[in-house]
């Protein structure tokens, strides 16, 4: 199975080069499945009903979310109607929406797509690995499910490392989105789970990950807040992983960076040229 993960869509200039080019790659790279953080996507914080059908249109098989996944109210209430839009598991009992999704991929193949949130300088939610222990025992990888995919939406290097091998050989891929930065630890773990500390975004990266970079800068130069974040403008650059598994385990064989646009040097998987 192929699969391409992305990182956080930031803003319209996110919204954009993931609706102009996943089509595309969708069809050159002969894409099984695609999976798309979306929780910055309006306007920078959360996502709206009509920016996640945008995003499923263009070849999206689920969407995942984060600490911003309410940050747009309507968001409380589309998600109990949008199958493919998946927020942290380890929210409390009762709120709205799924921690985990069964996806069909566009091969047929059954895929397991989860969502969690980090807890080291975040907002304090249920115990990750608990959360992700439930679900993994309930969905064996090759057996019960053909894929999984986690995102780890969290702050530290750390606490992604540890969850990733904690998934190791239950998960086809585990990869960390949130701090908006493509990492060059992409790998496969020892179990056969491919990792990457973090996916980076799909935005403007002339900015502080992804906000036009003056209120930032004036809040670290004088300590005071003079305005609300807003996404950088410019060309979006698209960055993800990629990722290659067998049809019989479940498991990655390979994994390589995805960047594509002019912000960062490009890469593509050389495994599908």
């Amino acid at each position: 199975m192929r699969i391409l993960f992305l990182g956080d869509v930031v803003g319209r200039p996110g919204r954009e080069c993931v609706v102009s080019r996943l089509p595309g790659l969708v069809s050159d790279w002969k894409l099984d499945l695609v999976v798309v953080n979306g929780e910055n996507a309006a306007g920078g914080f959360g996502i709206t009903e009509a920016i996640y059908g945008e995003i499923i249109a263009a070849g999206a098989d689920a969407i995942t979310l984060g600490n911003h996944a309410f940050d747009q109210r309507e968001a409380l209430v589309f998600i109990e109607r949008a199958p493919a839009l998946v927020r942290p598991m380890n929210y409390p009992p009762g709120t709205p929406g799924r921690g985990a999704a069964l996806v069909e991929a566009k091969n047929g193949a059954r895929v397991l797509v989860m969502n969690v949130m980090g807890r080291v300088f975040m907002d304090p939610l249920d115990d990750p690995f608990a959360a992700l222990d439930r679900a993994l025992d309930g969905a064996a990888l090759g057996e019960m499910v053909d894929a999984v995919v986690v995102d780890v939406h969290a702050e530290t290097t750390s606490e992604k490392q540890a969850i990733g091998h904690h998934c190791d050989g239950r998960a086809s891929l585990v990869v960390g989105t949130h701090t908006h930065v493509p990492t060059a630890d992409y790998r496969i773990l020892s179990g056969g789970t491919a990792y990457m500390t973090d996916a980076g975004m799909c935005g403007a990266y002339d900015g502080v990950i992804g906000m036009d970079k003056e209120e930032p800068l004036r809040r670290f130069t004088r300590k005071l807040a003079s305005g609300r974040f807003e996404p950088a403008t410019g060309p979006g650059t698209l960055s993800g992983v990629a990722v290659e598994t067998d049809d019989r385990t479940g498991l990655a064989v390979r994994v390589a960076a995805v960047r594509l646009g002019a912000g960062l040097e490009e890469s593509r998987p050389a495994f599908w040229a």
